[in-house]
């Protein structure tokens, strides 16, 4: 995606000086890191990470306390001991960071640096789903208390080829790279070349490598060919919704103006787009059930969890070839699996408001929250009611431990997330998991070293 027109300015990224994990603190920087805030899977996931390493960083993102003020200032108070300690350490000048995460043959390469903020309007960096208040209040607290940016978000854009700056989709493929690329390309396949500034690989087999830019040239080039485009928040839309907030708070122009970034180039590395389950954790199953007939084909199919996965997205895919009834969704939390389409046509007519384009009115997640979650189950959008959970088996686990109803998404198209965002239309929260996401730990932003 592409700033149309001469002068644009673009994403502008500029260096800053790491916080950064001291090797020889910790018992290793694989035990530190954590994946982003809203994926672990409280609580298993939170104390696995709490037992990894005394430093981990879910420590700071996640503090637990007694109520929301005592974890904030926790979280400040250990972020200052950390420092103070010599666990976390500010590298020596400001730089941008090459990151690079290896899973077997799938590579990703970005870029972690302080993106000057821009409102929606501008159209340079793009939201694609709504956001909870309430989230944004608590990640806007934290972010006050520690003076800090905890963990990068992922954005994408749309290089090209030569890395000019111009616009294009004939980009080479993820690996490419050498003579013939320029700018952001250039530069991050030099950095590669270089002993990386750390190495890890996490539990979850995933390597991770980073090297520091400090050259001058190099981010010059970095400059100039970033000011040309536009970017798709791929994931973090809240914490950019933060960012925006404490920096509206601020009259002078200064740290605040920037938020902490890992920008990726899909024509290089395509991103992959996961969906995000929900856990409806007062709805028994059978009450969910009954409701969801009385507009819904209701089938129970087989298991286990990945052949219902798989029924789910050939029952997806047949759906959306039928504008009458596109949606798709599969119920668990009884020890079976359901399969819930062909919604009726007067349901959405009557439930999902007019006004939208199309492409949003037929979205799972649309109907899932219109038609389903405020209309036939009445459910209520708190996170007494509702969770939003990544990974679809720790949604059935929970949903048969608590009683509740898993409600199994199949993932949207990238298409269709960047034909919404160029509309500045945006998706119901929660619509779309992009990744692989940035491990959390390997490089903090503080406010106050600049």
């Amino acid at each position: 995606m592409s700033i149309p027109g001469p002068g644009g300015q673009g994403l502008q990224l500029t260096p800053f000086r790491g916080l950064r994990y001291v090797a020889e603190r910790v018992g290793s920087l694989a035990a530190v890191t954590s994946p982003p805030y809203d994926v672990v899977v409280r609580p298993e996931g939170l104390r696995q990470l709490e037992t990894a390493d005394p430093y981990n960083i879910v420590r700071l993102i996640l503090p637990q306390a007694d109520s929301p003020e005592a974890r904030h200032r926790q979280a400040a108070e250990t972020l200052r001991r950390w420092q103070a300690d010599g666990v976390l350490a500010p590298d020596p000048e400001p730089a941008l960071y090459v990151y690079e995460q290896r899973d077997g043959p799938a590579l990703q390469r970005g870029l972690i640096g302080a993106l000057r903020l821009s409102p929606r309007e501008e159209g340079i960096v793009l939201p694609h789903e709504e956001v909870m208040p309430h989230v944004v209040e608590d990640r806007a607290d934290l972010m006050r208390a520690t003076a800090a940016h905890l963990e990068p978000l992922l954005l994408a854009y749309r290089g090209n080829g030569n890395g000019n700056g111009t616009s294009g989709d004939g980009a080479a493929g993820p690996g490419a790279g050498g003579a013939g690329t320029g700018g952001a390309a250039r530069v991050i396949e030099s950095a590669i070349q270089r002993e990386p500034l750390l190495s890890t690989t996490t539990e979850d087999g995933v390597d991770h490598h980073l090297w520091r830019v400090t050259d001058p040239a190099d981010l010059v080039a970095v400059s100039a060919d970033l000011r040309h485009h536009q970017a798709l928040i791929a994931d973090g839309h809240h914490r950019w919704a933060t960012y925006l907030r404490l920096r509206e708070e601020r009259r002078e122009p200064g740290p605040w103006d920037f938020g902490l970034v890992l920008l990726v180039d899909t024509a290089r590395y395509p991103l992959r787009v996961r969906a995000i389950h929900r856990l409806l954790r007062q709805l028994p199953p059978d009450d969910a059930l009954t409701a969801a007939r009385r507009a819904f084909r209701v089938r129970t199919v087989d298991g286990p969890l990945p052949r219902a996965l798989e029924t789910l997205a050939e029952a997806a895919e047949t759906a959306r070839a039928e504008p009458s009834a596109p949606n798709a969704f599969l119920l668990a939390g009884d020890g079976r699996f359901h399969l819930l389409d062909r919604p009726d046509p007067e349901l959405l007519a009557r439930t999902v408001p007019e006004g939208r384009p199309e492409a949003w009115r037929t979205l799972d997640a649309t109907v899932l929250h219109h038609a389903l979650l405020d209309d036939l189950w009445n459910v209520p959008d708190t996170p007494e009611h509702i969770g939003y959970i990544h990974d679809p088996a720790a949604a059935v686990e929970q949903a048969e431990r608590l009683g509740g109803t898993a409600v199994l998404m199949h993932s949207v198209g990238e298409d269709i997330v960047h034909e919404l965002a160029r509309q500045g239309i945006a998706m119901p929260h929660k619509s779309t998991s992009f990744g692989p996401k940035p491990a959390t730990g390997l490089v903090l932003r503080s406010l106050t070293l600049g």
